[in-house]
């Protein structure tokens, strides 16, 4: 159920009032609901609420008070300051999910037939390489991927094949930094007809709004940068048909059992709040430690979006208030001197996943795109010498000594 509707004219104070409804019991924030299932004042009402008659909980895979106010919060700030083609504010609505993968297999599962092709870029996260050519295929469902920072190619892929019925685009693209215009591309799928969807996870509505191109759903593991802190796993979708989501889509997430759950989705509409603050610093941060590894003689290559050289960097900025927290670099000598130089950090953190407050590094060919055969990896720019680094928030300059001193050979 939705929070009460507010105007407010900047980011920071969606993301900290956006979704929330008054506690019945006036608690400051909204409570953890950890109840399973919803009493009934009379059967009537139990089969009103059932058959959509009057609004309610019912059963928490279906959603309880927590949740809602983290969809809420979600669907607030990826339509905040975007009109509807009427005119009027955007409306979205957005599904939690238990993870970002159970998001986008509501999404695939939820949008797509047997028979049906998916059109996407040749630089994905790893577990979404591995549902679009290892899952979806057996349910009949196969993917087409180009490199779609060359229009032409995809305009060309489209035509090839009247099965294309999704375009799927993941940017920036996880390790890669790619970054594809969503603008263009948006535009060439309303030409055929197609559903476009995007991954925001790296960028954050904070920095990149796709609705605002006319897409037709966003998917984010939130996990990451929304949830800023690592503490729950958790994914949403978010689409600007209403009543599609709330009936079909809504249904599909229901069966599939993808379900979030009060206590992760607290922690998430916690750590959305300070969103803005985060990301900010996040990208300070960020540019400087591109700036001092692109100039490093044990570095041979940078990608960052914020930095000229990058191919990309006129479509990010076209697209992106800012390149963002995420960067990758390729160590000059290949695979021994990544895991040397991995070893060796003092303060940084050996692990995956991105987003959080502490910078967190990892060998992408041995770990997130393991399941990715070699040949693709290379040909994607996933190279066994390649390290991606999510930025944090601490003292730039601590940053910068770890690093330093870990690529002392």
């Amino acid at each position: 159920m939705p929070g009460k509707k507010n105007t407010f004219s900047g980011f920071s104070s969606v993301a900290i009032h956006g979704g929330h409804t008054q506690d019945p019991n006036y608690a400051h924030l909204t409570p953890i609901y950890a109840s399973s299932t919803y009493i009934f004042d009379e059967a009537e009402q139990g089969m009103r609420r059932f058959n959509g008659e009057e609004k309610g909980y019912i059963y928490s895979r279906w959603g309880n008070p927590t949740i809602s106010e983290a969809e809420e919060k979600i669907a607030a700030l990826e339509s905040f300051g975007i009109a509807a083609e009427d005119g009027n504010a955007l409306e979205l609505k957005a599904i939690l999910h238990s993870s970002g993968m159970a998001a986008l297999s509501t999404l695939m599962i939820g949008t797509l037939k047997a028979g049906d092709k998916i059109l996407t870029h040749y630089s994905l996260y790893g577990g979404t390489q591995e549902l679009v050519e290892k899952v979806l295929p057996p349910l009949g469902i196969e993917a087409t991927i180009v490199d779609l920072r060359d229009l032409k190619k995809a305009a060309d892929a489209i035509k090839a094949n009247s099965k294309i019925k999704m375009l799927y685009l993941e940017t920036p693209a996880n390790p890669t930094i790619q970054c594809v215009d969503i603008d263009e591309l948006t535009k060439l799928a309303k030409a055929h007809n197609l559903i476009t969807a995007v991954d925001n996870t790296f960028a954050t509505p904070y920095l990149q709004q796709p609705f605002q191109y006319g897409v037709a759903y966003v998917f984010h593991s939130t996990t990451k940068c929304l949830n800023g802190h690592g503490t729950a796993i958790g994914g949403a979708l978010i689409g600007k048909d209403v009543e599609h989501m709330n009936g079909h889509i809504t249904k599909v997430h229901r069966l599939l059992g993808g379900n979030s759950n009060s206590f992760d989705a607290f922690l998430l509409t916690q750590g959305m709040k300070t969103l803005e603050v985060r990301m900010q610093r996040h990208c300070h941060n960020a540019m400087e430690v591109a700036g001092f590894l692109e100039q490093h003689p044990s570095v041979s290559k940078v990608n960052y979006l914020g930095l000229p050289s990058h191919p990309d960097f006129e479509t990010a900025a076209k697209q992106m208030r800012h390149p963002g927290a995420m960067l990758s670099f390729e160590m000059k000598d290949g695979l021994e001197a990544a895991k040397h130089f991995i070893d060796k950090l003092q303060m940084c953190i050996r692990a995956v996943s991105l987003g959080t407050c502490d910078t967190l590094l990892c060998h992408p060919a041995s770990m997130t795109h393991h399941g990715v055969p070699k040949e693709k990896r290379e040909h994607y720019g996933i190279t066994d010498g390649l390290i991606r680094m999510s930025v944090g928030i601490e003292n730039i300059q601590d940053i910068i000594m770890d690093l330093n001193q870990a690529l002392q050979k």
